[in-house]
Order: structure tokens, then sequence, then C-alpha cells
């Protein structure tokens, strides 16, 4: 092993030494500063802005940047801000609904930081722009961009009981709603982990490998990073034959959360939830996580955190499952989906006249608890047959109507007592943009052996800020039972949005 000289690198204010030249600037602020609002969601690929601190004045991804290169520089993370400065974003966050799982929510505020020291009068379009440096799955951008505009402006917080419940009926998972939440800590397993945790990481022969740090227990991995590949996607089922009023085929679909998979377990113990601030959109319901690191921690006696990378949990998550539909104006018509449990269930029980035949396909799992599978696609189908969204009913009962343009989604929803609109609002603004960019940009690429091909957080295909359009939401007044209204939004929204883009016969329209 050659020498490596101690260097040392100044971090909010206080000098650390360190020993190893091969850790990224990620990995020492996480593992020997214990920073934990600094966040990992696809370390080494740098393309979802979680992990952004300040070097120097400016904006940076820490997951690519190795220690050396930031020796004799200054380093700023969220704990290093100015107390005053921090406050001031976390309440404009929290004021507008702009932080819901809270992941992605400290390296925007540093971008934004910088981007407000730099002392120029910083135009909206270039607020959006700067946003293409990072990806957050919960908001729909719009909420984050009116932060920017509240800074400074801010008449309060939106913490309370009632909020948290509707951001746990939206979630469909414990959700806590407050300052802390916009400052990176919503109890993430990956943070909360005891330091003297080994990690465990997925290795390439269906194994784990345990480091004392992240980067030994992927460089014990051993495995090849992969990028996305330039092969287009193509919906894996064909169309049922038949005279049909609508027909769609789309492909495999990534949840696309910002934290992967992680747990963490004492020996003897109960793991942590791979949940913690967000509900994954029902994608992480069956992470294999907590029972690795319960089995890990009681094999070698000591704490582990097992925990997935990016590329990790694109081959081995769930994955929405692909459909190819027709139907007819009067709601009959047959939807062919990958085998999925629990799919035919969830399709029958909004349009019970569809018959449903599932589909063995080689590709990866997919799950019908991933918001509003099956049930979703056979709303929108029958939509499209009709050229008209009109309310969309949810298994829940909450309805939902959208208009769509180029320019503006227009939402109106039902679903019981609102509890805290802003929070409503937040969600419904959320599911739009998931649904636009599901009917226009998303799908995944799957080889002829089932494995997914693209496995960048940017290859999934969702849609920057200020690629979407602005979002209107309309709460109707209702004082029945709150139930889940986001959920009917999203496919409300998607419909709309494939009505608008002529129902083209495959997903994404473009």
């Amino acid at each position: 092993m050659k020498d490596q000289k101690e260097l040392s690198i100044k971090v909010d204010g206080k000098v650390f030494s360190i020993n190893d030249e091969d850790l990224t600037l990620l990995d020492f602020l996480r593992s020997e500063a214990g920073i934990t609002s600094v966040k990992d969601g696809c370390s080494p690929q740098g393309q979802c802005g979680c992990c952004t601190v300040l070097v120097d004045g400016q904006a940076r991804v820490s997951c690519v940047t190795p220690v050396r290169r930031v020796v004799g520089r200054e380093i700023t993370t969220m704990q290093g801000l100015d107390g005053e400065i921090k406050n001031e974003w976390a309440e404009a966050f929290s004021q507008v609904g702009a932080s819901q799982c809270g992941f992605c929510t400290p390296g925007i505020i540093m971008r934004f930081a910088a981007l407000q020291k730099s002392g120029e009068q910083v135009e909206i379009e270039k607020v959006k722009r700067s946003l293409h440096a990072h990806l957050c799955r919960c908001t729909g951008w719009q909420t984050i961009v009116e932060a920017w505009e509240k800074v400074g402006k801010s008449e309060g917080i939106i913490e309370t009981k009632e909020a948290a419940l509707r951001a746990s009926i939206e979630g469909r998972s414990t959700q806590k709603i407050g300052l802390d939440i916009v400052l990176g800590m919503g109890g993430f397993s990956s943070d909360t982990a005891p330091s003297n945790c080994l990690i465990a990481v997925p290795d390439s022969s269906g194994g784990w490998s345990l480091g004392e740090n992240l980067t030994e227990a992927r460089k014990l991995a051993q495995k090849i990073q992969g990028r996305r590949t330039t092969v287009k996607a193509v919906p894996p089922i064909e169309l049922p034959p038949g005279d049909w009023d609508a027909v769609l085929k789309t492909n495999w679909v990534e949840p696309g959360y910002l934290e992967t998979d992680s747990a963490w377990c004492e020996p003897g113990g109960e793991p942590s939830t791979p949940l913690a601030n967000g509900g994954a959109f029902g994608s992480k319901l069956e992470s294999p996580v907590p029972e690795v690191a319960r089995s890990l921690a009681n094999k070698y006696k000591r704490p582990v955190l097992a925990i997935l990378s990016r590329e990790d949990s694109v081959r081995l998550g769930p994955k929405r499952p692909p459909i190819a539909g027709g139907v007819n104006k009067n709601g009959q018509g047959i939807i062919r989906v990958a085998r999925t449990p629990g799919i035919v269930k969830a399709i029958n029980s909004v349009a019970p006249e569809i018959e449903v035949e599932e589909i063995d396909l080689r590709g990866p799992v997919t799950s019908s608890k991933i918001r509003a599978a099956g049930w979703a696609e056979a709303q929108i189908l029958l939509c499209g047959a009709l050229g008209e969204v009109g309310t969309i009913i949810s298994p829940d009962g909450s309805s939902a109507s959208a208009e769509v343009d180029e320019r503006q989604i227009n939402i109106s929803v039902r679903c019981g007592q609102p509890l805290n609109e802003t929070v409503l609002r937040s969600y419904c603004i959320g599911a739009a943009h998931m649904a636009w960019s599901w009917v226009t940009s998303e799908s995944l690429t799957v080889d002829e052996n089932g494995e997914v091909q693209d496995l960048t957080i940017r290859s999934f295909g969702i849609v920057r800020a200020g690629e979407m359009p602005e979002v209107h939401v309309e709460i109707e007044p209702d004082k029945s039972k709150s139930v889940n209204g986001s959920d009917a939004v999203f496919a409300a929204v998607a419909a709309a949005t494939w009505i608008h883009k002529g129902t083209l016969p495959e997903w994404p329209t473009g």
C-alpha cells in the first residue's frame, strides 16, 4: 500500500485531519465528520444534487469530489450556514409546502444560498435552471420555486398535527412536518445508524460485502458501475386484439424515490424502517434491507447498516408494471399487465367490466403497491375512450378532475376534510408532476434477459424544473372523513395529459 500524506480540510469553520485520499468529500462529511444533512441519493453518479455543499462559496456535488481536491479550501454544509439565513430558508420551505420527505431539501437550500449570496438579481428562470442539478420526486418543483420567492418574507410555518396528518394520509406512511424536516432531519436510517455500524452493500455475486465505511464496503463488493443505455425503451406487451376506442401500451417505470433503501439493526434488536419520513410511493413496503440488517447484525455481533446504492435500488427495487390495453366507451375492454400480486384486484376495483390478463415477462419485479398502479391505467384508458377526463374517483373515495395544456395544469380535488390546505396543495402539485412526467417522459429500457439498462438517476426520464407546466389546485370543500387525494389527482392529470397529447398509443409520448 502506498503511503498517504495526512490531509486537512476546513468544514464549517473547523479543521479536520484525514488520511485516506480515496475518500470522496461526501463520504468524509458523513462517515468522518458526522454531518448527515449532506445526503447520498445517487453516489457516485453526481446527478441528484442531494449531496450539494459549498466549496469556497460555490455549489458543488460532493459525491464526485475527491477529498484531496478540496484541501485548503472552505467547505460549508447546512450546519455551517449562518443561523438566521438557515432559519429563513427553513421557514420559507415550510410555509409553502416545499419539502415533503425532506431528503433533497438541504442540497437545494445550499444551491439557493450560493445563488442568493452571488449578489446579482436572479430571475425566476435562472432559479429553475439552477434546479436542473437536482432531483425532487415529491414536490413537482413549483413549491420549491415559491420558497425561493418567499425567503425572508415568510409569515410562519405549518408545523401542526393537522398538517402532519394530511401529509401521512397523502404519503401513506407516518410523516412529520416542520423545520427539522426541511433541514434534513427526517429520521432517515442512514442518518440515525450508530457510529460503530458495519456498512453492508450488495456484492456482484448476490451476497453482501461489509466494511467499516461505505467506501470500504463498495471496494470489497467489486461491482462495476452501470450507466444508462442509448437503446430506446420498447413497451414489452402486445395490445389485445379487438376494435377499441382507445389503446395504450406502457413501459416499466422507476418509482425514483430519492433516499435509497437503508435499514440498520443492533444484534438481537429490531431493524429500523426504510420508510423514514417518506413512503416512497409504496415502493419500499417490501424492501429486503431490514431483514438483511437483522441477519448480518446477529451474525457479526455488531450493529449493521444495510444500504442500497442507486444502481442497486434500480436493479432490485419494484417497478410500475407495464400494461397494454384496449377499451371501449361502454367501459368494456381488456388490459394485459405484467404478472403482479394484487394488480387484477386493483384494476377491477374501478373498472369491473375490464378483463385483466396477466402476462409473464422477463424483467424487474413489479408491485401493485406503487402509487395507483393498475387502477390509474384503467381509469386513464376509459377517459381516453370517451375523449374527456370527467371526474376520476379513486378506490379511497376521493375525486379529482384536471385540464392540461403545455403551459398550465388545472386541478380540482375533493378528499374529505383538507386538514391543511398548504400540505394538500403540495402533494397534489407533486402528483401532477409525477403524472405529467410519466406520460410524457418516463420509461426504463430492459434487455432480453430482463435486466434494467437505465441505471443512473437521470436516465429515468423524470421531468426537470422549468419543463413542467404551472399547476393550479382547487380544493373542494368537504366535511367528510379525510382520505388520500393526490392519487386521484395523479390519475386525473395523467388522463388529461394523454388526451392533450392526442391519446398516442405508446408512452412516453414525448
